[in-house]
């Protein structure tokens, strides 16, 4: 102890009072290893300085059989690691050791004694532990239930002030115990709940406890010991600081389900919409009054989002769904003014079904989220060979709406080529060629061109086939469409606006 006090003249009256002291003492650093202990402390545990100092604290003990009970090791340890890691003094009413003792003979025996001890932080300038401070006493007499001779006479002042009073410190001690590991179970639950969990004090709100969950909704802020609207600043204008002020004023809880909340998750960052299923209830003191507000409640931002995408791709298919049976119809009914034969409307129905069909296959690979232009055209096209059809241009992906409409009219383009023009003869093609124009604007511009076919000359009056070709381009896709029929060859341009997704 000498060693680790400066040589002024206080200071040696402070180590000469340690050292006569009756009360027993013993100094421990911040890892519990023994650097000075007055005499008192080494007469009652019948130790010498040169044997402890030095040692930890847990080892410089020999009580026999080699080790000390766990659980009175375990309880003296908390106790000193409470006292280092609170920065305030902690009690032990009662514990139990052995102690060696020497016999007039020289043999070494030892004998269990009870002890109450006081572990005491000191402090270094900057608020550091330096030194753990352990008094000891030794209050194995006080009790005499704990005697090794239970016959000795007991006096009615040894029942009331010894093991009386010893006995109910014992089951204090005992009581506090079981309370601090209920306690320390129910902040291990809270710390580990799925949900999040805080604790707000106060009409400020301020943050005492928040768990992991909470902690990750925030964005790994370090948020306790700050008000709410200090710790969470973006909250203003949101409604919560208020729905907090309500619950503390009146008692009463408030829960939000898919309440959408915008919180700042990552530091500099945007704000970023979350929902949440969460309550406020009220946290009351012993007199009934609202002393705090306990947040408990769930992330639920991505079932929000999923059920937004499911309304969103069920209102899709219902619009997609009543557009199919209305394409349906009108091919039916056109068909039919142009057929009268039965057998003739029911081939050609059926083809520019399967076309439909067609595209929509196409589309359903790709979720709807849309379909290549050279594989539609590959598609309606594939009947008569790829030697017959040369298709040349860049990869368009075309939105669900486009791709069903150019669908039906790329059939009746081959239809009317098979039946009329280039596809009609063994020698005649069909040639295939388009580019993207304006790319503030994109557009396509597509151009059918009929080659080696017999010789053609516009019709008469216009079937079901064209009418559907420049419906759906002036109508449907606001495009325009020139429909040539020269002497070497039907010819067919159209231009479309085009939204890609690639651009």
């Amino acid at each position: 102890m000498n060693d680790l006090i400066q040589k002024t003249r206080p200071a040696v009256d402070l180590a000469a009072a340690f050292e006569v002291s009756p009360n027993p003492y013993i100094l421990l650093t911040p890892d519990l290893v023994i650097v000075g202990a007055n005499q008192a402390y080494l007469d009652v545990t019948s130790s010498r300085r040169q044997d402890i100092v030095g040692r930890p604290l847990f080892q410089a003990f020999d009580s026999g059989d080699g080790q000390e009970a766990p659980e009175n090791v375990r309880r003296v340890k908390a106790s000193l690691e409470k006292a280092r890691d609170t920065r305030q003094r902690d009690h032990l009413a009662m514990v139990r050791f052995s102690i060696a003792r020497t016999a007039p003979d020289g043999a070494r025996t030892f004998e269990d004694r009870l002890w109450s001890a006081t572990h005491t932080p000191i402090l270094d300038d900057r608020g550091d532990v330096a030194y753990l401070l352990q008094h000891t006493t030794d209050v194995t007499d006080l009790n005499r239930g704990f005697i090794a001779d239970p016959s000795a006479p007991i006096s009615a002042l040894d029942a009331i002030v010894g093991g009386g009073l010893l006995r109910r410190a014992e089951v204090v001690q005992e009581d506090n115990l079981r309370l601090q590991h209920e306690r320390n179970r129910l902040v291990e639950m809270f710390m580990q709940a799925p949900g999040f969990v805080a604790i707000l004090s106060g009409p400020q709100h301020v943050f005492q406890m928040h768990n992991a969950a909470y902690q990750q909704l925030i964005g790994q802020r370090e948020v306790s010991g700050l008000p709410v609207r200090e710790a969470l600043p973006e909250l203003a204008g949101q409604g919560y600081y208020e729905f907090l002020d309500d619950v503390f004023a009146t008692g009463e809880p408030y829960e939000g389900q898919e309440s959408l909340v915008q919180l700042q998750r990552r530091p500099d960052g945007p704000l970023e919409d979350v929902y949440l299923n969460f309550i406020y209830q009220p946290i009351r003191d012993e007199h009934g009054a609202v002393a705090g507000i306990f947040v408990q409640g769930h992330d639920v931002t991505e079932n929000v989002l999923a059920a937004q995408r499911q309304k969103l791709m069920i209102d899709e298919l219902n619009h997609r769904v009543k557009n199919t049976l209305a394409t349906v119809q009108s091919i039916a009914i056109q068909t039919a003014r142009s057929h009268a034969d039965p057998a003739t409307f029911a081939e050609t129905f059926q083809s520019r079904l399967m076309a439909l069909s067609h595209t929509h296959n196409l589309l359903t690979r790709s979720h709807w989220e849309g379909a290549e232009l050279s594989a539609i055209l590959a598609h309606e096209t594939e009947a008569f060979g790829p030697t017959r059809i040369s298709l040349n241009g860049p990869p368009v992906d075309l939105e669900p709406a486009l791709a069903l409409s150019l669908g039906m009219i790329f059939h009746e383009l081959a239809t009317n080529a098979a039946k009329y023009g280039a596809l009609s003869t063994p020698e005649g093609r069909v040639l295939i060629d388009w580019a993207l124009a304006d790319q503030r604007a994109p557009q396509l511009k597509l151009t059918w061109r009929e080659v080696g076919g017999p010789a053609v000359s516009a019709p008469s009056r216009k079937g079901f086939g064209s009418r559907l070709i420049e419906r759906n381009i002036r109508h449907d896709l606001a495009g325009e469409i020139d429909l040539l029929y020269a002497a070497d060859g039907f010819v067919a341009e159209l231009t479309v606006p085009l939204e890609r997704k690639d651009a």
